[in-house]
């Protein structure tokens, strides 16, 4: 079993029966990132202690073979989308796509997530274009948090508001 899933197994029933749920686990060499989520978000009193316990777990059953660096934190406003979950989750939210570097044309698409396959996402970019885009080609995915700016009188709409009108997706004051 990979370091991940015994990570993602030891979390998860940490996790069980509480309010929080994992949301991803990700390792870069040392550095062990941990990410929970929980309905109406994640105090930093209660991503401490989340952290202790997932430290004592992971140093009884050790599946690290190194030294190592645990952060362990929430998703945020702008939460990365990995896995075919993330991307349903996002269903309805404004995303920002990166595609790789072998995908010719345009590689950078932000719009509303209407829908998610086994194989592709489906973005509805600003000017109401939909575009379909296969889940291999995407390097980067992240949901996109809009702040509400204000606008001097007369000025036009910005596109990110454009994008926002009629998709129930409120904007929200600095």
């Amino acid at each position: 079993m990979s370091i991940i899933r015994q990570i993602n197994d030891l979390t998860e029933s940490l996790l069980s029966g509480t309010k929080f749920s994992l949301y991803d686990v990700e390792r870069n060499g040392g550095n062990l990132k941990v990410t929970v989520q929980a309905e109406g978000g994640v105090t930093l009193d209660e991503l401490a202690g989340i952290n202790r316990q997932i430290s004592k777990a992971l140093d009884v059953s050790d599946p690290m073979p190194n030294k190592y660096t645990l952060e362990v934190s929430s998703p945020g406003l702008e939460r990365k989308l990995r896995t075919h979950a993330h991307f349903e989750g996002a269903k309805g939210e404004i995303v920002g796509v990166k595609l790789a570097p072998h995908v010719e044309g345009d590689r950078r698409f932000k719009g509303r997530l209407n829908s998610v396959s086994n194989e592709s996402i489906s973005l509805e970019n600003e000017s109401g274009e939909v575009v379909e885009i296969s889940l291999n080609d995407i390097s980067k995915a992240t949901t996109v948090f809009l702040w509400k700016q204000d606008r001097k009188p007369g000025k036009a709409n910005s596109n990110e508001t454009k994008i926002l009108q009629g998709s129930g997706i409120k904007e929200y004051e600095k």
